[in-house]
């Protein structure tokens, strides 16, 4: 009743809404349209903003580590040459050739000698000088001949019982390199041998990026740079004297911190940072003027990139008001036609539910039917899966007595006999139990000994398990392990986990069932198999799933052991072992004194 006063209510509603809507289609740009547009503005301009700031800093930043990277870069290349010359001249030192040369004073193989190790070497040049500064022996052969008595690395390699390194200015502009170390043959000093270390190579390397590089000795004075001007001047000097069409000369400009800048000359890229690294040589010393003339073009096409978006935005919002005003027309007029349309559904839906709620009591009667007919369909079939394993084992204990009386064992016969009478009992005892199924929850508990309740279920399942020659390991703890039960319903849900696993492993070679029995919060038994494991975890419980073939099993073992162990207190679960095959664990309270006391 309440669905059709709102059905009739609703074209009363419409009436009374559309002048109101057709008033506002009058109206200009609302009060909102121009809020939403000037906070678009701000929006924009602040963004704007933000990211100028936040992209300078990200990009100066990234230069200046990128400025600190190529700093430590470059140092480490020169130490690693001048590290690898080093040892040169201690192994020629000790060359026999050019030492039986010195002292023979026979140099005719002593420059091809010195040839063939310069190019292994890598190093510029080499020379063999006597004891009087003479050149014998040199991978340039326009060098033979020239004194060298007076010059630092001959002096001082004399006199010195080291390697020595020195820096002499060249005549023609730069330093010249070189480690030095005198031959000695029989305690005496015969002579020098001088390795020229080609550290020109970086500055050619270094002259083909944008920044500028020099590196100044433990003097502080320039003796390698990418400005020729600089080398022998100090860092102060060569700054002075740099041409203003020089590489550097944003660096004259600049301070020794490019952050000392004002803004305008930021802004043009005229600051430069100016970074020094210690040499791990002699005291050197590596600096290297680092430009940001495109930190600024950087940040300006992210800018430009920002505006070109915001205008976008702003054209299709203006593109938007003018659809908006068009569709709206549309928009109302479709409107009274969809509220009708609503109305006549709406009757219809109200007319379809009163159907529905007489025809409710008619399917309710049927549900009910054909739950009955679901539970004594169950039922039976819970008889016909507890009947059967009794009835095969007692078939198997005939077949035995019957043999044993033909070779003249009654003795033996008797025993099987006995076991028959015990499964008879145990068959009275399944249709009892299912007799007093309505009174479910009522039999009394008495305490079960686990061990002697897998004993039995073990013995009923003997035939079977030697048919196979299943390999059966038990492992059980030392005390009595006893919960608080139905005897015959845990060996019922044993006997079901065995058969289980018997199945499991048909299509397996060399069968195994693993049974552990241990106590603590619970009393836990697992039951594990070597077949190929579970497949479907969620429906393994369910009644009438199974995996088996047709005629093998119904589905309702586990089902039917699941309740068993719900009803006792415990609970029944199943996994895939981590080696393969299915664990099935039945966990139930563990009796103690103070539980059994309550009982």
């Amino acid at each position: 009743m309440r669905l059709r006063a709102a059905a009739r209510i609703l074209p009363a509603m419409s009436d009374t809404t559309e002048p109101k809507g057709r008033f506002r289609r009058s109206n200009p740009l609302s009060w909102r349209v121009r809020v939403a547009l000037a906070v678009l503005l701000g929006v924009a301009i602040t963004t704007i903003w933000v990211t100028n700031l936040l992209l300078t800093d990200r990009f100066t930043e990234t230069t200046r580590n990128r400025a600190e990277l190529r700093l430590a870069l470059y140092s480490g290349n020169l130490v690693s040459e001048l590290r690898r010359n080093a040892i040169v001249p201690q192994l020629l030192a000790r060359d026999p050739s050019l030492i039986g040369a010195l002292n023979s004073d026979e140099y005719s193989q002593s420059s091809q000698r010195l040839i063939s190790y310069v190019d292994e070497i890598g190093a510029a040049s080499l020379m063999l000088l006597d004891d009087e500064g003479r050149t014998v022996a040199a991978t340039d052969r326009n060098r033979l001949g020239e004194r060298h008595a007076e010059a630092a690395y001959f002096t001082d390699a004399v006199q010195s019982p080291s390697t020595v390194f020195t820096a002499i200015p060249r005549e023609a502009g730069g330093f010249q390199f070189t480690y030095s170390r005198r031959v000695e043959s029989q305690a005496s000093t015969v002579g020098v041998i001088v390795v020229e270390v080609d550290l020109a190579k970086f500055e050619r390397a270094w002259a083909g990026i944008s920044d500028a590089v020099m590196v100044t000795d433990s003097d502080d004075v320039i003796i390698l740079a990418t400005e020729p001007r600089w080398r022998g001047l100090r860092p102060e000097e060569a700054l002075e004297r740099q041409p203003p069409t020089g590489a550097i000369e944003r660096a004259i400009q600049a301070t020794a911190d490019w952050t000392a800048q004002d803004a305008d000359a930021y802004l043009r890229g005229e600051a430069v940072m100016r970074i020094n690294g210690r040499i791990p040589f002699r005291g050197w010393t590596l600096t290297t003027f680092t430009t940001y003339a495109s930190v600024r073009e950087r940040v300006n096409a992210v800018l430009a990139l920002e505006i070109m978006v915001f205008a976008l935005l702003a054209a299709l919002a203006f593109y938007a008001l003018s659809r908006r005003t068009a569709l709206r027309m549309a928009l109302f007029q479709r409107e009274s036609d969809e509220l009708r349309k609503l109305n006549a559904r709406l009757s219809r839906e109200i007319a379809e539910r009163e159907r529905v709620q007489k025809n409710l009591a008619v399917v309710e009667q049927s549900l009910a039917q054909s739950s009955k007919l679901a539970a004594l369909g169950e039922m039976s079939a819970a008889v016909s899966h507890e009947l059967n394993q009794p009835l095969a084992a007692m078939k198997t204990y005939l077949a035995g007595a019957r043999l044993l009386l033909n070779r003249n064992r009654p003795d033996e016969a008797l025993s099987a006999f006995h076991r028959i009478d015990d499964l008879i009992e145990r068959m009275g005892a399944i249709t009892r139990q299912l007799k007093s199924y309505a009174r479910k929850g009522q039999q009394d508990l008495t305490p079960v000994d686990m061990a002697d309740a897998l004993a039995a279920s073990l013995s009923m399942m003997e035939p079977q398990l030697k048919a196979r020659r299943v390999k059966i390991t038990k492992i059980l703890p030392d005390e009595p392990v006893r919960v608080l039960g139905d005897r015959m319903r845990i060996e019922q849900v044993l006997v079901n986990l065995l058969r289980n696993a018997l199945d499991a492993t048909k299509s397996v070679s060399e069968p195994q069932i693993e049974i552990l029995l241990a106590a603590g919060e619970t009393a836990t038994l697992s039951v594990r198999d070597n077949g190929h494991g579970i497949e479907e975890m969620e429906a393994l419980f369910e009644p009438f799933y199974t995996t088996k073939a047709p005629g093998d099993g119904v589905g309702l073992g586990l089902a039917i052991s699941s309740g068993i162990v719900n009803e006792l207190g415990g609970r029944l679960t199943a996994r895939n072992g981590e080696n393969g095959g299915a664990v099935f664990e039945m966990q139930l309270p563990v009796l103690t004194q103070q539980s059994q006391a309550a009982e």
